[in-house]
């Protein structure tokens, strides 16, 4: 058996509580739904549930990609939790919208530092990943 190690045991746990936490955004989802007249949760409480659905998976496979790489530890656990940070604050910002049924689009009227929260999100994301994909390359082909 293969020990794992702590980069990619800390990015399996986060994907298991963010998996845990989209379950428990399906249950606000259906009260919503429940006790709305046209059975239709708030948009941004169903982006909130499903974003953290599929960032639970995609978390899982940053935590695969980090397992296999090439890399040190440190890159592909900074690499990890920056894509990881930026996945948890775009579903808490589909929450405080849900929460708050201010709007069913978050850019028609932006809050103040959303184009600089965005660019942020898609650097980190973007990059944290092309970090482990390239970490994954040189650990299995080279």
């Amino acid at each position: 058996m293969t020990t794992l190690g702590i980069d990619t045991k800390i990015l399996l746990l986060l994907s298991g509580l963010i998996l845990l936490w989209a379950l428990a955004l399906g249950v606000w989802k259906f009260r919503q739904m429940m006790a709305s007249p046209t059975a239709l949760a708030h948009p941004y409480v169903d982006i909130a549930h499903r974003a953290a659905l599929m960032y639970s998976f995609a978390t899982l496979i940053l935590a695969a990609l980090t397992a296999f790489s090439g890399f040190p530890t440190a890159v592909n656990l900074v690499a990890g939790l920056f894509v990881t940070f930026f996945f948890v604050a775009a579903i808490v910002s589909y929450m405080v919208h849900g929460l708050r049924q201010d709007t069913d689009n978050q850019f028609e009227n932006p809050v103040h530092g959303t184009e600089a929260f965005m660019w942020a999100l898609i650097v980190a994301e973007i990059g944290g990943t092309a970090v482990l994909v390239a970490g994954f390359v040189v650990g299995q082909f080279f």
